[in-house]
């Protein structure tokens, strides 16, 4: 029989899914700071200290200014963030 056949299959599965978290935009809300970053969200709970990027998806509202350094953020979640007068500051992280 050929060894295609002889092996069992198995899926593809990504080793950094878990190391790319997902952050929504009503938990920001609660954070008492202004200035949020990757190391503030690890500190209050939010991501895993694991983690190694975040992104904030448009998930709830967001109703003061936040200021995002090093975070991602969708095309919502940036539009939101900005017409609550607050602002995002992307640094490539690879």
């Amino acid at each position: 029989m050929p060894l295609q056949r002889r092996l069992p299959k198995r899926g593809f599965v990504s080793l950094t899914a878990a190391k790319n978290v997902e952050v929504r935009l009503s938990e920001l809300d609660r954070l008492p700071l202004e200035e949020v970053d990757l190391l503030v969200l690890k500190q209050a709970g939010i991501v895993a200290f694991g983690a190694l990027s975040a992104k904030v998806i448009l998930s709830g509202g967001i109703s003061r200014k936040v200021v995002l350094k090093g975070v991602g953020a969708t095309k919502g979640a940036r539009a939101a963030i900005e017409a609550a007068g607050g602002s995002v500051d992307e640094i490539a992280v690879s």
